[in-house]
């Protein structure tokens, strides 16, 4: 039987996720506590919930960990997971409706190498469903360069989608 074909309700994928107090702050390092306290992600989970959301197809080296799930969203479901790809390691939070039904998604963190640079972000979620982003750039032959550093806003609003803010 293929793994993938194995049957799984989106309550059982939620499960993967535990509820966590705001705010929190997730760093390179992050997935690293995720890890220890969660279970691994069971790959019929992996196929029917997060590579279907996912813009690229993963390869065999692919990982994820379920990080948490926001508390209090009422009208919809919002998850963080983590997933490790060759040369980039990103926090993605995820929107679901109650039903199951995606609604939005955004990379908020993460390590991203192109051989050339390397850009790293670390996300702050406030308890108001704020998402502080900040960004920093640097070719990977150089030292960091603090003015290269970006920040950005993100909301998440009631109704599962995201608002972004002001650079």
């Amino acid at each position: 039987m293929n793994k993938a074909s194995v049957e799984v309700s989106f309550a059982q994928f939620l499960e993967q996720f535990p509820t966590i107090e705001l705010p929190i702050t997730l760093g390179d390092q992050s997935h690293l506590d995720f890890s220890k306290h969660n279970e691994p992600l069971p790959y019929p989970i992996i196929a029917n919930f997060l590579q279907p959301i996912e813009s690229r197809e993963d390869d065999e080296y692919t990982e994820y960990i379920a990080c948490f799930k926001i508390p209090k969203t009422y009208d919809f479901h919002a998850i963080v997971y983590w997933k490790a790809e060759l040369m980039n390691y990103t926090y993605t939070l995820a929107t679901f409706s109650k039903q199951g039904e995606f609604l939005d998604k955004r990379v908020i963190a993460g390590t991203f190498a192109n051989g050339e640079n390397i850009i790293q972000s670390v996300a702050t979620i406030d308890e108001d469903w704020m998402i502080y982003i900040l960004s920093g750039q640097n070719k990977t032959d150089t030292n960091y360069d603090p003015t290269s550093s970006k920040a950005m806003e993100l909301e998440l609003l009631p109704d599962g989608y995201f608002s972004q803010g002001i650079e």
